[in-house]
């Protein structure tokens, strides 16, 4: 029996990589002769490099750069073990955990980001995944894009701020600077969400107040990232309006699709694509996936849901775990009609997240454990 491992971390308390080795020792437990393949995924967001390392190799690489309030900190980032790619997480640059207190998303900046892609360009990086989840900013990538040689001036030809509140001053672009490496390179930017630029869809509505924003700065904010449309529309001849996933991380991906070689696509589908999961999966019995929370969403670009739709296609039957499931009966149906055989529930007893984090380990150890035995009995 050939059982393919993927999951997400369970946040909080797991890492992908520690899920994957939890359940095989469970299932190795059950039956040893049992062929596992261990590869830990994620959506996208925040554990993205460790897993893309874990699953498929590579490198780290460290990198001083320009924090989200512009202080210095230490970036991290994958390199392929042929040089080739470069995987990186705009959170280990821009994070809104890097943030200092008082941190407000009119005074932050993308600029570090754009110091790790540039880190990859010196290095000889031909492709590009970004993760583009958990970011602190609002400067519709400015700063990133100032990074690589685009120079962002106000009406008297200065250099503006490179930040979120910094956009109400942009009267012009200057991309001749731009890194010509950037011409060969291609960038597959994780996005998961659909939001618009700006608008009561757009990154400032939606997001910013998450980033500290009161109903004030955010009204500033996109009135900032419509302008910073209309002036980037003038000079390069982009246009930004209505494109969804656009919205995501502060509008990053405005400056990206404007001054790169740029895909948005789903973060699981580039973490699969690149661990070659559907070749992995060819002659699987079983795929086990999972992560902290399934619930609603789950489906719609998760770890869980980006697993199970590529399963499907190869008729491969895939059974989650969670650390909770909060799902009504009509929402595990769809589940169960996209290629999940079956949701599990890490959770023995009510608790709150506080008491069950301690044993976390131990709940899905025994959760794999039952399901192993489950998948592998053979009537006597």
């Amino acid at each position: 029996m050939k059982i393919i491992i993927a999951p997400d971390s369970f946040k909080g308390t797991l890492t992908s990589a520690e899920v994957c080795d939890v359940v095989e020792s469970a299932f190795k437990s059950v039956a040893s002769e049992i062929k596992v393949i261990k590869l830990p995924v994620s959506d996208g967001g925040e554990g993205m490099t460790e897993a893309v390392i874990t699953s498929s190799g590579g490198r780290r690489v460290y990198v001083n750069v320009t924090g989200p309030n512009f202080q210095t900190v230490e970036a991290c980032y994958a390199i392929s073990d042929d040089g080739s790619t470069a995987v990186m997480e705009m959170a280990s640059a821009s994070g809104l955990l890097l943030t200092e207190k008082g941190s407000t998303p009119d005074k932050t900046t993308t600029y570090g980001t754009g110091q790790l892609l540039l880190d990859a360009l010196d290095r000889g990086c031909k492709h590009i995944i970004l993760g583009v989840g958990g970011s602190a900013t609002n400067d519709a990538g400015v700063g990133m894009a100032a990074a690589l040689g685009v120079k962002f001036m106000d009406s008297f030809g200065n250099g503006i701020a490179l930040t979120g509140g910094g956009l109400a001053d942009l009267a012009a672009i200057d991309a001749s600077g731009l890194n010509e490496k950037l011409k060969d390179v291609s960038v597959a930017v994780a996005c998961d969400v659909d939001n618009v630029l700006y608008g009561p869809d757009g990154a400032a509505y939606i997001f910013a107040p998450q980033k500290g924003a009161d109903a004030a700065m955010v009204e500033r904010l996109d009135q900032n990232l419509m302008h910073f449309a209309d002036v980037l529309f003038d000079f390069t001849g982009k246009r930004t309006d209505g494109i969804k996933g656009l919205g995501a991380a502060g509008g990053i991906c405005a400056s990206l699709l404007a001054f790169s070689n740029s895909e948005l696509r789903r973060g699981i589908d580039i973490v699969l694509d690149y661990a070659d999961f559907d070749n992995i999966i060819e002659d699987a019995d079983y795929v086990i996936t999972g992560e902290g929370r399934i619930d609603a969403q789950t489906l719609g670009g998760k770890v869980v849901g980006g697993v199970a739709a590529r399963a499907a296609r190869k008729s491969v039957p895939v059974i989650a775990i969670g650390g909770g499931v909060l799902c009504a009966n009509d929402e595990l149906l769809k589940f169960y009609g996209q290629g999940v055989l079956a949701v599990f529930s890490t959770a023995q007893i009510p608790e709150s997240f506080e008491e069950l984090k301690p044993k976390c380990r131990e709940y899905l150890y025994r959760t794999a454990e039952s399901i192993a035995r489950l998948i592998t009995y053979r009537k006597p």
